[in-house]
Parts: C-alpha cells; sequence; structure tokens
C-alpha cells in the first residue's frame, strides 16, 4: 500500500482563461431572469388574465421555460468561449 494521495486525472485539453466577454454575456443572460421575477410589483396582479389564470401565475410559469432557455444560451456562449469560439 502506497502512501502517496489519488491523484485525479489530468484535464484533456488545458485550461485557458475565458474572455471577459464571454463571462460577462453569460452572467447577464442568467441574472435575467432573476432581476424580472425579483420585481414582484409588476407581475403581482390578477389581469390580463390566460385561460383562467391570473397574470400572476402564468407569468411565472412562462418564466420557467425562459429561464432554462436563458441558462441554456449562457451554456452556449461559454462553451463556445472554451472552443476558442470557432463555431
Amino acid at each position: 500500500m502506497s502512501s502517496d494521495p489519488v491523484q485525479p486525472p489530468a484535464p484533456s485539453h488545458p485550461s485557458r482563461p475565458l474572455p471577459p466577454g464571454a463571462m460577462a454575456l453569460a452572467g447577464v443572460l442568467l441574472l435575467i431572469p432573476l432581476v424580472a421575477l425579483a420585481l414582484v410589483p409588476t407581475y403581482a396582479k390578477d389581469g390580463p388574465q390566460l385561460w383562467g389564470f391570473p397574470f400572476f401565475y402564468w407569468y411565472q410559469f412562462l418564466w420557467v421555460f425562459l429561464a432554462s432557455g436563458f441558462t441554456w444560451a449562457a451554456y452556449l456562449v461559454i462553451a463556445r468561449a472554451r472552443r476558442g469560439g470557432d463555431r
């Protein structure tokens, strides 16, 4: 039994810092849903209704899908920056 700790495998590609523009864009994309849902007075109302649901409920439910889209877009920005922006 060896006294050396188990070493994690080396990454397959060298790590390089991401461009600040990509980091900023990803941050903004992730902040949009947070800000939109933090401004409760803008959507704390009954109308307009959609299929009988008050605005408050369908607006929040809509953001479930919008937030996942913004998160996916932020992921794509970071993934493209890691690849070097070639695609």
